[in-house]
């Protein structure tokens, strides 16, 4: 029928279309800003490049120990205004059953990066058309908390002085936290503001949330970032207006990803499109492929 082509993909999620604007024609038009199916091999580069360099980054901010004492007192005086400083009474009561609390130490050291990665991982297999979404969430998400960090040092509460906090990881002597007994040389004690463990751990939560269909998955998932929030509460390493500013690190991540895919990761396509062949020789060779299918 003369130069009309008929498209039949096979995937029903490869063929929702992409966010259009009023032309008509898809949106946005830049190809940067279509999800693509990872490679595997750029992903483990860029996960572990990026983290290092946040590491680096939140390591090398000065730690102004004056001023995040300061913030630390302040943030205390607030809370009690508020009526919700109850840090101290979660944290010395936590710390009265061992078992619990060193469980709480080794969580709070490991799972914030294995569950995250784990994620991710997931995402990759089973979600490629909006992995790179999510994965922008994230990266947005953890950028910003790098400014919060050089703008506003923070204390945690078991640094605070006079707090009467106890430190979980040197009284029950487990390796708990980079910024505490021999590790703390390491890493940067007055980064606490906003709290990334919230951020990662309300990211993970959320993703499985809207994407996982078992039911188990779905209930560890809600209370994932609600036992985070405990711990690093109970191991006096966050105040609970930490992790306010990881909820609004996460929301800013999320608004990035929006604003750069026209959709929220969980509204993508599931499957991203295959490229047809020759499709990566440039915008040529994208155009004269225009009238082929990408769902075979």
């Amino acid at each position: 029928m003369g130069d009309t082509t008929v498209r039949r993909p096979e995937d029903p999620e490869e063929a929702r279309p992409y966010p259009v604007t009023d032309t008509g024609r898809p949106w946005p038009a830049r190809p940067a800003r279509v999800p693509r199916r990872p490679r595997i091999w750029f992903e483990i580069l860029l996960i572990a490049v990026s983290y290092w360099t946040y590491s680096l980054i939140r390591n090398a901010v000065p730690e102004q120990k004056a001023a995040a004492l300061r913030n630390a007192a302040w943030v205390w005086r607030t809370e009690h205004h508020l009526g919700i400083a109850a840090e101290q009474w979660v944290n010395h009561t936590v710390n009265t059953v061992t078992w619990l609390v060193v469980g709480m130490n080794y969580y709070y050291a490991t799972l914030h990066f294995v569950i995250t990665v784990g994620v991710l991982v997931w995402l990759y297999r089973t979600h490629p058309g909006r992995y790179a979404a999510a994965r922008l969430a994230l990266f947005a998400t953890t950028g910003v908390a790098l400014l919060g960090y050089y703008l506003y040092p923070l204390a945690p509460p078991r640094l605070m002085s006079g707090g009467r906090f106890v430190d979980t990881v040197q009284v029950h002597h487990t390796w708990g936290s980079m910024a505490s007994g021999d590790l703390k040389r390491m890493s940067n004690q007055y980064a606490a503001m906003p709290s990334m463990h919230i951020g990662w751990s309300l990211w993970c939560g959320l993703t499985l949330l809207a994407l996982a269909t078992v039911p188990w998955v779905r209930v560890l998932a809600a209370l994932y970032p609600v036992a985070t929030l405990v711990v690093i509460v109970a191991t006096a390493n966050h105040f609970w207006l930490d992790a306010v500013g990881g909820v609004l690190c996460l929301a800013f991540g999320l608004t990035v990803a929006r604003l750069w895919y026209g959709a929220l990761p969980h509204a993508l396509p599931r499957t991203a499109p295959r490229r047809p062949a020759g499709a990566g020789a440039g915008a040529g060779a994208g155009a004269g492929a225009g009238s082929q299918s990408y769902g075979t």
